[in-house]
């Protein structure tokens, strides 16, 4: 049975009611993370927590909890689902405006609802391992402030869908002939001997696993530039990754139905991977290298 979280209790997760005027469920007037835990542990729970703030404050929300609380209830959240007993597990954490007469401007005084989750984190499979993804790409449909992770993500959804019945495991979004990111991932892309990932700005979320990669491809020793990533330098490059807290680094192997590179995940992807499936039981190091590097 999984506990779930819930305006300040914890309650099986099909006990969980919302509101039909939720602002949340009637405008998506609301933000999310999603964290990853490993062994009862969040990963890098500073950096998604420093997120949620910005998100919060993106959409103008004051943030219902102070730090201590936060980490509390999501420490809580793991134990009550079996703590290391448990395996991987993601946690979902939602805040909406909350309820309110339905009205698009804001309400004069409605506590916000904060919801919170945990669903398992599937590892990589070793066919993935071996042979990589497919991803398509589709054009970039979405609201301009995706730096703001906010739950209207319907553009998203559709984005995702096409993939799927495609038999793509994503699809990759192209503004004006460039790159923005995933449809829930941020991309890198292996141009020559560079590692290439397109630069922070609100049409793309600034990825807590992109950051941490960053790092990682830096201390590997391999280039890395962020700099504006175009169609066609994707489609005739040597590596594609894609990224985000579940996921990981994912490699693409197959863009559109065409090879990328050997069409098998790359040796640089190999080396990036493992570096971060080292960094995942050390959180406390691994936040610290993303905190020395270009964190978003």
């Amino acid at each position: 049975m999984t506990i779930a979280f819930h305006n300040g209790d914890f309650l099986p997760l099909e006990s969980v009611c919302i509101s039909p005027l939720d602002r949340g469920f009637l405008f998506g007037d609301s933000v999310y993370e999603v964290i990853p835990s490993y062994g009862g542990e969040p990963f890098l729970l500073d950096e998604h927590l420093d997120r949620l703030a910005r998100s919060l404050a993106g959409i103008r929300l004051p943030d219902p909890y102070p730090r201590a609380e936060w980490e509390g209830l999501l420490h809580r959240l793991l134990r009550e689902n079996g703590g290391d007993r448990a395996g991987d597990l993601g946690i979902y954490l939602q805040v909406t405006r909350g309820v309110a007469p339905r009205d698009h401007a804001f309400p004069q005084a409605a506590p916000p609802t904060v919801f919170a989750m945990v669903s398992p984190i599937r590892a990589l499979a070793d066919s993935t391992r071996r042979e990589g993804v497919a991803a398509v790409t589709g054009e970039d449909h979405r609201w301009g402030r995706c730096d703001i992770k906010a739950t209207t993500l319907l553009a998203n959804v559709l984005a995702r869908q096409t993939a799927t019945e495609q038999g793509a495991a994503e699809a990759i979004l192209l503004s004006g002939g460039q790159v923005s990111e995933g449809a829930a991932s941020n991309v890198f892309a292996v141009i020559g001997d560079t590692v290439v990932t397109p630069p922070l700005a609100p049409n793309l979320l600034p990825g807590i696993t992109r950051a941490l990669v960053i790092r990682l491809i830096r201390d590997a020793g391999f280039a890395l530039a962020e700099r504006p990533l175009s169609e066609a330098e994707l489609r005739s490059a040597r590596e594609i990754w894609l990224t985000s807290s579940t996921r990981e680094v994912l490699p693409v192997t197959r863009l559109d139905g065409v090879p990328v590179g050997d069409a098998v995940p790359g040796p640089v992807w190999q080396a990036v991977h493992a570096a971060y499936q080292a960094a995942k039981p050390g959180t406390a190091g691994a936040a610290a290298a993303v905190r020395e590097g270009d964190t978003p």
